[in-house]
């Protein structure tokens, strides 16, 4: 496997041979200075280039960066291409590198986004505007309104009472997408808030979470790693009831300190119905 500076040194070598690559930028974790260094880090890289579409056209260009594993071209799946005419190159090396390479038209340089987590790695012609030092204000995740956090505890209990009804009827595909798609979601966000409060929202717990296990008491890392289960529907109804019980405390702390109103009855109610449909037999005629 290349090490980092191989890499760098790389995909420096190759913008500074090329004239149509006239600036090299860096971003995510690679610039961070702050993030866990591993083998899997990929390397976030922005040319901007004088001309897009002649690197397009002509699709060799991209081998002298090494071996491919695979490569997927986003900006050809099927949605309408970039408006800022960029062009991305998601590429996995066979000796376990990544490149997520972006052409950057120069012409559109003004409408190229500023990321806190970027590096200027190489500017031919003094045309980027200086980066403030990478941090990751960007990602720090920001304090709930009242109607958000309201919003996520309606999402929260009212597709809990989905996953009920997939799970009686033995439906776990359908169940299973609506606790771990769905209901997770609003858990997953709940916890951001939590953790953000606990950080003064001074922490990121990255992307899906990969940081939570830093922040969370330990009971309460337990507890969501155990509100994940196979598709068993009796230990997806197990997982159903540690979430609900992982939530209303987070939530509860949330609501708690930013003064918000926890909505207890529908929490009261749909824990009842949740209880209530477990114990229902298969052939029931009726809900109640």
């Amino acid at each position: 496997m290349r090490s980092e500076q191989e890499m760098l040194d790389l995909i420096l070598s190759v913008a500074e041979a090329d004239e149509r690559i006239r600036a090299v930028i860096m971003n995510g974790s690679r610039t961070d200075p702050n993030a866990p260094r591993n083998i899997f880090q990929d390397y976030d890289i922005v040319y901007v280039v004088t001309d897009v579409a002649a690197f397009v056209n002509n699709p060799a260009w991209i081998d002298r960066f090494g071996e491919r594993m695979i490569m997927q071209l986003p900006d050809t799946m099927g949605e309408a291409p970039p408006a800022d005419g960029s062009f991305a190159y998601l590429i996995q090396f066979t000796d376990g590198n990544r490149i997520d390479l972006t052409l950057f038209p120069l012409a559109s340089l003004e409408r190229m986004g500023r990321d806190s987590l970027s590096a200027l790695l190489l500017d031919k012609d003094s045309v980027v505007a200086p980066f403030d030092p990478p941090h990751d204000g960007d990602y720090l995740p920001k304090p709930p309104t009242a109607k958000e956090f309201a919003d996520c505890c309606n999402e929260f209990w009212w597709v809990a009472a989905y996953v009920a009804k997939g799970l009686w009827r033995d439906e776990i595909t359908y169940a299973k997408y609506m606790q771990d798609q769905v209901v997770r979601n609003q858990l997953m966000q709940m916890l951001v808030w939590y953790i953000g409060v606990k950080t003064d929202f001074a922490r990121s717990p990255g992307k899906y979470g990969k940081y939570l296990r830093n922040y969370l008491e330990p009971e309460l890392w337990t507890a969501l790693v155990q509100s994940y289960a196979d598709a068993d529907i009796d230990h997806t109804w197990d997982a159903m009831f540690v979430m609900t019980a992982l939530f209303r405390r987070v939530a509860q702390a949330v609501a708690a300190h930013f003064g918000f109103e926890y909505p207890q009855g529908d929490d009261d109610r749909v824990s009842a119905h949740l209880a209530h449909v477990r114990r229902l037999p298969k052939d029931a005629l009726a809900i109640y």
